[in-house]
């Protein structure tokens, strides 16, 4: 049966703080090691009012501390925005503290627009992605005859490497490295079959993998009925809509109805965007995800799930994870 874990944003609500964004992203992320999540995932985002998660590392450290067992790493950390080393650094560090808890998901998006990129440093595009990805797993592995450049800490901690995407590009090079991958099917499902197929076709076993290893994104709206949580996903709705309009996407209050706050174009792309949500009911989530499953055979899902009540946003998680349960032993007994 598959996993299922979270990516959290630290988002931040409309008239609410990054203070509060951080301690709610403590408390799910508490609540979510006794619920049987996996993994819990941290995103990195540049210059978005709303997204407090940028200094990635560091509020994976802060979660870590506040937790004794679940994984915590990022979701990703974006490779070009860094050196190789610094990243291997930070990780490595941050696995000396959390021994065996700690994962390393990186994409080659920059998380930010041109002029946030320019000024991170942004080093490099799609050609030199792949030397990065590699020279960082160089960093976090065995020290090597010859090595000039030593991460210290880093060398020989083996951080658990991903790649992220949204593309079939990230498939076929974690395929070809042989590397855990996830899918962005969580805003941009759009190629998720197609990376799918990449991802299995051209696997090759390496000293990181023995087999593929796949995680997909989900949108997350959990309440107690179909009505409330199409409801209060009117907040979801509303901040992919902002950041189509280029504005500031903090988590706004739901709304009764979208009618009137966007056009058909963006009700498309809107939707579009969250094609593979599961929104509903106990029982309706379930059988999404379920159905979900049965069409991809993913080994884990993540989910995502920024609510405007941190109250809902606990029970939408907790309840995709009795879902989970749920079709967990339902396999167990077909078997």
């Amino acid at each position: 049966m598959a996993r299922f874990s979270i990516l959290d944003l630290a988002a931040v609500r409309t008239g609410g703080t990054i203070a509060e964004a951080n301690r709610n992203t403590v408390d799910l992320a508490q609540h979510a090691e006794g619920w049987g999540f996996t993994r819990f995932w941290l995103a990195e985002h540049h210059s978005m009012p709303g997204i407090a998660s940028a200094a990635t590392s560091v509020l994976i450290g802060h979660v870590a501390g506040r937790t004794s067992s679940i994984r915590v790493g990022s979701g990703g950390v974006m490779l070009p925005n860094h050196s190789p080393l610094v990243i291997a650094e930070q990780f490595g560090t941050l696995e000396a503290l959390h021994p065996g808890r700690i994962d390393l998901g990186v994409g080659r998006a920059p998380g930010s627009d041109r002029l946030t990129s320019r000024a991170l440093g942004h080093n490099g595009g799609e050609d030199a992605f792949p030397q990065q990805v590699k020279e960082l797993l160089a960093y976090l592995g065995p020290l090597t005859t010859g090595s000039q450049v030593v991460a210290y800490p880093g060398i020989d901690s083996n951080v658990p490497v991903w790649l992220l995407g949204s593309s079939t590009y990230g498939a076929e090079l974690a395929a070809a490295l042989g590397l855990p991958f996830a899918f962005a099917s969580h805003f941009a499902p759009a190629l998720l079959f197609e990376a799918i197929h990449a991802y299995r076709s051209a696997f090759k076993p390496s000293a990181y993998l023995d087999e593929p290893y796949l995680a997909a994104g989900i949108p997350l709206v959990a309440a107690e009925s179909d009505e409330e949580a199409g409801r209060l996903a009117t907040s979801a709705f509303q901040r992919h809509l902002n950041q189509l309009r280029g504005e500031p996407i903090f988590v706004p209050a739901p709304v009764d109805s979208m009618h009137g706050l966007w056009s058909e174009s963006e009700r498309f792309l809107v939707e579009s965007r969250l094609g593979v949500a599961a929104i509903g009911s106990p029982d309706t989530v379930q059988k999404s995800l379920e159905r979900f499953l049965s069409q991809t055979n993913v080994d884990e899902l993540i989910f995502t799930s920024d609510l405007y009540d941190h109250r809902d946003r606990m029970r939408s998680f907790e309840i995709a994870a009795e879902a989970m349960k749920t079709l967990e032993a339902t396999e167990v007994q077909r078997i």
